[in-house]
């Protein structure tokens, strides 16, 4: 299975960002563990996915290394933002994750 991502730093923190509005993940967790190591996969702090929401623009969710899941990440929201901006997904300013 092919992935695309993109991989960002906000002030010492490295994000793996996944786009998965097109094609859904399955076992994120594991997944998770894989992409973050620093020797074996891509090597980050943390995984981001960008997904749809029914009730906001976009939903994220973040994965810590060890795969588990967190709520926010005040670096990783700042970098997801960048991401949207540069690929022109929302055309406002402003945006609404859930």
């Amino acid at each position: 299975m092919n992935i695309r991502f993109t991989k960002m730093h906000g002030l010492g923190n490295d994000f793996v960002v996944i786009d998965e509005r097109e094609e859904k993940l399955y076992r994120i967790s594991a997944l998770s563990k894989k992409l973050c190591d620093r020797r074996f996969g891509i090597g980050a702090d943390q995984l981001i996915l960008l997904s749809h929401s029914k009730t906001a623009d976009f939903r994220m969710r973040i994965f810590n290394a060890d795969g588990s899941e967190v709520e926010m990440c005040g670096n990783g929201i700042r970098c997801l933002g960048k991401f949207i901006w540069d690929r022109n997904l929302k055309a406002s300013v402003s945006a609404v994750f859930q």
